[in-house]
């Protein structure tokens, strides 16, 4: 009888030391899809190596959720489909309180913008974020300085390293240089892993600039309509995130940004423009031809001027003619490369390069995230 009783207290002093940390899961499209199937497949080994009990108690899409208190499992898909249901943030809330749920976090997989309004509302009811969504650290300088404020006061926390860079490590590197003091002069580079691909394989073949554009759609590197990434927004926003780390209080509107799509197609449906590719190919063939000998085409991005004062940086987002023989010139295939330049190192710049687009690399980058807040909690 004694040898059951202490047998039982060691399990439940075993017990004990798992750390449960719940989620909920918005969104599961490519990078949604790809972080669950991540996160499924790594569960045993958290519980055995770091004793990190994670349990997905919602999953959901636009219009449907799938809960299950105590986790839902890899068959999530099929469980989805019958048991799915109706919802709102409202009834997440009751959900999480009705089962006493601690530890919560809700994962931002979308690309919706309507949804990040709802981040107020979770994080003032217990939630951390984890976001691979942009669009909130791009909403209007007072939205975006509101949330820090509501954050510290919940004592929450929001991360989104995948909002620049997919799985590198960026933004964590920009924000603890700042944070330590460090002066940061110049942050430059190729933010695009669908843009690098196409000026990359353009500037190396001899082949028409939408042959090669054709084949980025076909390989999946460019968004479904690849006006998305040739306008140049996409970058833009990017490079607003940057600069926002270091504190300076700019907009959407204040980054120049070149615009890639002649304004002859800019108006035209998506069906109509994808049939019309080749009205690229002329503009592109000048640039081509008009390139000094060794040097390349480059989508870049630039965040330089006085970056010590609040208003003091210049953003712009530009084709540009750069070296074959620099660290741009030599990227290769769908690589983003990020140069930050700062006082103590001078003209030598901090260079992190490496895969910057792909659903499963963003959905590392997400899984990274989460993890890291679940190690705070």
């Amino acid at each position: 009888m004694d040898t059951a009783v202490t047998t039982a207290n060691k399990i439940d002093l075993a017990a004990l030391k798992y750390k449960t940390v719940n989620l909920v899961v918005f969104g599961h499209g490519n990078v949604g899809n790809a972080f669950l199937d991540q996160l499924f497949e790594k569960m045993e080994s958290l519980l055995q190596r770091k004793s990190l009990e994670i349990h997905v108690v919602a999953i959901a899409n636009s219009t449907r959720i799938l809960f299950n208190e105590k986790g839902t499992t890899a068959s999530w898909r099929s469980d989805k489909l019958t048991h799915g249901v109706p919802y709102s943030i409202d009834s997440i809330l009751a959900f999480v309180e009705t089962h006493q749920l601690e530890n919560l976090i809700a994962v931002d997989n979308t690309a919706d913008a309507a949804f990040t309004k709802q981040y107020e509302k979770l994080i003032a009811n217990g939630f951390h974020i984890v976001s691979s969504n942009k669009h909130k650290n791009t909403a209007p300088w007072k939205e975006y300085s509101a949330l820090r404020k509501l954050l510290n006061g919940h004592e929450k926390e929001y991360l989104y390293e995948t909002n620049v860079g997919a799985g590198l490590p960026l933004i964590d590197t920009i924000k603890l240089l700042h944070q330590s003091g460090e002066n940061i002069t110049r942050i430059r580079g190729v933010f695009s892993g669908s843009l690098s691909y196409i000026f990359n394989e353009f500037s190396e073949r001899n082949e028409t600039f939408s042959a090669i554009l054709n084949k980025a759609i076909v390989n999946g590197f460019t968004e479904p309509d690849p006006r998305e990434d040739l306008c140049g927004m996409d970058v833009a926003r990017k490079l607003l995130i940057l600069a926002r780390e270091l504190d300076l209080e700019v907009e959407l509107d204040d980054v120049e940004v070149q615009n890639l799509i002649p304004k002859a197609v800019r108006a035209l449906d998506k069906t109509t423009f994808l049939k019309n590719l080749t009205h690229l190919d002329t503009s592109f063939f000048i640039k081509k031809k008009n390139l000094k000998k060794g040097n390349v085409l480059r989508y870049v991005a630039d965040l330089h001027g006085d970056l010590s004062k609040v208003d003091g940086g210049k953003l712009t987002v530009s084709l540009q003619e750069t070296p074959k023989s620099s660290m741009l010139g030599q990227l290769k295939g769908s690589d983003s490369i990020f140069e930050i330049y700062t006082e103590s190192y001078g003209s030598s710049p901090i260079v992190i390069q490496g895969a910057g687009a792909g659903a499963s690399v963003t959905a590392r980058g997400v899984f990274g995230d989460v993890l890291r807040i679940s190690h705070k909690l």
